[in-house]
């Protein structure tokens, strides 16, 4: 008696929730539909000084550590880092003395 009790209140439970989520998503969706976007900008440094392996995870924690910094893709072999960030919070020479701080002394290609 005791597990039929307790099915039927967790189906009763489990039939709310998919009540709610069914009226909660289209608003959810109408309203991220007028949210803004965030402006994002991408840039290429050109990164020296690396020599090995672990020379590019130094330099993505030290670009990461930027506010506003989004992603940070560092290529060893061309001695590239491909930055995506917010405008709006930082700019490319804050991330590019970040790296130099660290010891990789980079600027933005042209």
């Amino acid at each position: 008696m005791k597990r039929t009790l307790f099915r039927a209140a967790l189906l009763g439970l489990a039939a709310i929730g998919a009540l709610t989520m069914t009226t909660l998503l289209p608003a959810a969706a109408q309203s991220s539909g007028s949210a803004k976007v965030a402006a994002v900008e991408t840039r290429t440094l050109a990164v020296e000084n690396m020599t090995c392996a672990l020379c590019p995870i130094t330099v993505r924690k030290a670009m990461q550590g930027v506010a506003g910094v989004k992603s940070v893709a560092v290529d060893l072999e061309s001695g590239t880092a491909t930055v995506v960030f917010d405008p709006s919070v930082t700019n490319a020479n804050a991330i590019v003395t970040a790296s130099t701080n660290a010891g990789y002394r980079a600027s933005v290609k042209r």
